[in-house]
């Protein structure tokens, strides 16, 4: 079966906006205070920008990142609804630091607790869910390593699930970045990421997210702060600006103030330098197919090329399809068959692959049919 290959070179109108000088540097080591500091596209994973990322450290409440993913997980598959009522542990009441001061016994929503463990960053919350979860805080634990390790968190190894200062309660900025893109795939979490303040316990428990981006930062989405003397300053800074979602860690910065201006300095370059492709069906995709042993000649073709993907500013001229269709095609085919594919490149990469389908059916050609057809033209 012989193809015909088509190889074109996309261009568009914001292609050529965007090939204009945008005059942003890159940025440097320099102009990120913090020891360790990623920058990560949401959708492909792709880091934009890195500053010791594998260097391992601890994260102090970041950690519940991981902890909110597994419980994001247990409501997504049925296991866990948000009314469930969960009850506070002796444990989980004795956590201190930052806490909603549950007491032995008390419970709440797994709504409340949620809100509780994201916008308060409370100890005594995460572990009551843990336990609620797992039977215990271990078991949690146990499960949240695992997590770690299929999501490739190879510097990562938790000893709690709050981010107490532990010995060997590690992870670094890269790991964070991989776990904080697998929790906002569940965007229910927005819902709490994104509150400044709010209460409990009918008003007399206020809560104030400790994420001043919050206030300050355009399209700001979440995510979590955390800060011990182990660990320093962290934060983990998601937002979104037309179609573009970043995540930008940031690990052992010298204070609260400095680790919001390197997550804003991370996000503005990540901003100001990138934007989401939206890549067009070619025209050529629709077309018409020969057709061999078949009671029709041809097919119609179409495709359906819809998503997005990350392309620098001014480098949408990298972006290329290869259209990949047979000049022939042997019956059956039935309409939606896959007949070709669509295949979308950047710098040379395939970033999408998109399938050309028939719109048609074509029956395998058969002496019945025959005999029909030489029937119904010898009695019209």
């Amino acid at each position: 079966m012989r193809f015909r290959k088509l190889f074109c070179t996309v261009l568009s109108v914001s292609a050529l906006l965007f090939s204009l000088p945008t005059n942003v540097d890159a940025l440097s080591e320099n102009e990120i205070s913090a020891p360790s500091a990623v920058l990560m596209d949401a959708s492909s994973g792709e880091v934009l920008y890195e500053k010791n990322p594998h260097e391992v450290r601890a994260c102090a409440s970041i950690t519940k990142v991981m902890t909110l993913t597994l419980v994001m997980e247990e409501l997504d598959s049925g296991r866990l609804k948000w009314s469930d009522i969960v009850t506070t542990s002796e444990h989980a009441s004795s956590m201190g630091g930052s806490d909603i001061w549950l007491e032995p016994g008390e419970t709440m929503t797994v709504d409340e607790m949620v809100k509780a463990t994201i916008v308060a960053s409370a100890n005594d919350a995460a572990v009551a869910l843990a336990e609620h979860i797992c039977g215990s805080e271990d078991e949690f634990v146990a499960r949240m390593n695992e997590k770690a390790k299929q999501l490739g968190m190879k510097e990562t190894v938790f000893k709690n699930c709050n981010g107490l200062d532990e010995t060997g309660h590690v992870t670094s900025a890269y790991d964070v970045a991989l776990m904080s893109r697998e929790l906002i795939r569940h965007p229910s979490i927005f819902k709490y990421s994104k509150i400044w303040m709010d209460n409990l316990r009918g008003g007399k428990t206020q809560l104030v997210n400790t994420n001043k981006l919050l206030k300050s930062y355009k399209g700001i989405t979440g995510l979590k702060t955390g800060t011990t003397s182990q660990a320093g300053s962290c934060i983990t800074a998601t937002a979104e600006r037309d179609g573009l979602s970043l995540i930008a860690v940031v690990l052992g910065s010298a204070s609260g103030k400095q680790r919001f201006t390197d997550a804003a300095a991370l996000l503005d370059f990540g901003f100001a330098n990138y934007t989401m492709f939206s890549p067009k069906s070619p025209e050529e995709a629709f077309s018409n197919i020969q057709v061999t042993n078949g009671m029709t000649d041809s097919i119609r073709t179409e495709t359906k090329v819809d998503g997005a993907f990350l392309v620098k500013k001014g480098g949408e001229q990298e972006i290329t399809y290869e259209l990949s269709i047979p000049e022939t095609v042997e019956a059956p085919i039935k309409k939606g068959d896959k007949v070709g594919e669509v295949i979308y490149k950047k710098a040379g990469k395939k970033v999408g692959v998109w399938a050309v389908t028939s719109v048609d059916d074509a029956e395998k050609i058969n002496l019945p049919s025959v005999f029909s057809i030489m029937f119904s033209m010898l009695i019209r």
